[in-house]
């Protein structure tokens, strides 16, 4: 018998979720779910293979809006169509990004959830299989809550700190995306030194709130998210999911080495971790004593934000 790859080994015991907008790359590494954002739809909406996509949002916003509406009405049916081929490929679920420039809007990131909800919908596409991906904020964290309660999923992302993770375990998020290369990113340029993976500031943040929900009985999906080498994946082997970008994913495919699992809800059960109460003012001053955090989710809801100020001129040279 041959020796399993280390992706094959990962799959056992962590749900593999693909981190791409190029759903041609999702065939091979057989994903059961894949997650989106605006950079990566950007990335591919420019990627000459894709531009059916682009022409088929245009040519069916075209005659029916003009100005601005036409153009949001391009991008947002733009994105639920990259959505769309993407669910041709997995079997599960698609995450599909809100507008990172309505962060701090509850109302408007609620609208705009139940808007991608009915445009899938529309599309014969069961709500099950979406997650509506938003930040991190307690008015992102409010809204979730809203859209939980109307069985509309949601992912939770930008998200580095232990406060952030309670404050969606307790609004009954469906799963939140913690960002382990982000923290060792920061982590690198503040203390001018490269980590050894388990000692890796962004695996231990993603221990810490696996630990939390597992010890404390919380529903809620833990799916790591940006990765900057296979190290930090292999030694959160055994978290529900993480979502990975298909250059990591062939690295994985390439190796067989042996791959152990580190996450478990045992060991977790057994941590010392206690339970942290938090209301808004708790969370909101939480937030602000962790630099990291605070810095890490600003400066990914700007780059968001810049992508889809991109992609929105990208789209307008198409009208």
């Amino acid at each position: 018998m041959s020796a399993s790859t280390q992706l094959d080994q990962l799959k056992k015991f962590t749900v593999v979720v693909a981190d791409t907008g190029d759903f041609a790359s999702l065939k091979q590494f057989a994903p059961r779910d894949a997650t989106t954002n605006p950079s990566l739809i950007f990335k591919a909406a420019q990627m000459p293979e894709y531009q059916f996509i682009v022409n088929k949002a245009v040519a069916d916003n075209k005659t029916k809006f003009g100005g601005k509406e036409l153009l949001t009405h391009v991008i947002d049916d733009l994105t639920i169509l990259f959505g769309l081929e993407i669910l041709k490929i997995v079997p599960g679920r698609v995450s599909t990004e809100v507008d990172a420039d309505l962060s701090f809007d509850t109302d408007a990131l609620v609208a705009k959830g139940r808007h991608f909800i009915s445009l899938y919908e529309k599309n014969g596409i069961a709500r099950e299989r979406i997650l509506i991906k938003i930040a991190s904020t307690w008015e992102g964290i409010r809204a979730a809550e809203i859209l939980q309660r109307e069985g509309i999923n949601c992912n939770l992302t930008l998200l580095f700190s232990l406060a952030q993770a309670v404050a969606c375990a307790d609004a009954k998020i469906k799963l939140i995306s913690p960002f382990v290369g982000r923290i060792m990113d920061w982590y690198k340029a503040k203390e001018k030194k490269e980590f050894a993976a388990a000692e890796d500031p962004g695996v231990i943040s993603v221990k810490e709130i696996y630990s939390y929900y597992k010890k404390f009985g919380h529903a809620t999906e833990v799916m790591g998210a940006s990765f900057r080498n296979v190290g930090e994946i292999t030694e959160l082997a055994g978290c529900d999911l993480l979502t990975i970008s298909p250059n990591l994913l062939a690295e994985l495919q390439k190796s067989e080495a042996p791959l152990a699992r580190k996450l478990s809800p045992e060991l977790a059960r057994e941590s010392k971790i206690e339970k942290l109460p938090l209301d808004e003012k708790k969370f909101r001053w939480l937030f602000n004593e962790n630099a990291m955090a605070t810095e890490k989710t600003a400066e990914g809801i700007r780059s968001f934000n810049a992508d889809a100020q991109k992609l929105a001129q990208f789209v307008a040279t198409k009208l």
